[in-house]
């Protein structure tokens, strides 16, 4: 890339490579120029992970195969957005993957929160809020609402919690009004309240 397209930005991380071209034949080019290459070295790009994406919004209309990718984690897609005026448009912008938040649906499904009734809800924060934190600082840096729905599972583990700590929030609908109250007066308990991910 330095010898040849030195004008042509790339990121890379350990064996995922990010290209940035103005045209589809500059991309054409360049991959055929990295494919050339690896196989110089005896090596061969990825058939199905190694495409050319259009990266559509409001200013590029086309119609491509692929108007998306996942690097780090992040899935950078068209999305809607807000200008300073308050109107909406088409960017182009990262938020957390799928695989991402399957990943931490996993986890958190493994804390097994619900069952820990012997537990108050400080002891939760202390055990757990390290990790979400970690989450939301790394993954809510773009795109917060696309955490929204992730963090939704950790939310109905606290509820199922309340629901077997405390009888008089028995109900679910009880107990989802009181930790929904609950997140609003204490949102430093969990991160992902304060980013704004109430129950």
């Amino acid at each position: 890339m330095a010898e040849n397209h030195a004008d042509t930005p790339f990121e890379r991380y350990a064996d995922d490579i990010v290209i940035h071209c103005r045209t589809e034949a500059q991309a054409l080019t360049i991959r055929r120029a990295v494919e050339e290459r690896f196989a110089a070295c005896r090596l061969e790009v990825h058939p199905e992970k190694t495409k050319i994406v259009y990266c559509r919004d409001s200013n590029r209309t086309r119609n491509y195969p692929q108007i998306a990718f996942d690097f780090l984690g992040f899935t950078f897609r068209p999305r809607k957005a807000v200008n300073r005026w308050g109107k909406f448009f088409m960017s182009f912008l990262p938020g957390v993957s799928r695989k991402a938040a399957k990943e931490i649906g996993t986890t958190v499904r493994q804390w097994r929160i619900h069952s820990m009734s012997d537990k108050d809800l400080d002891d939760l924060s202390r055990m757990f809020d390290r990790v979400v934190r970690g989450w939301v600082n790394y993954y809510g840096r773009f795109y917060k609402s696309a955490l929204y729905p992730v963090f939704s599972g950790l939310n109905r583990r606290l509820v199922r919690w309340a629901q077997k700590k405390y009888r008089r929030y028995h109900y679910q609908r009880r107990a989802t009004h009181w930790l929904r109250g609950l997140a609003r007066r204490q949102p430093g308990l969990f991160a992902h309240w304060q980013l704004g991910a109430i129950p």
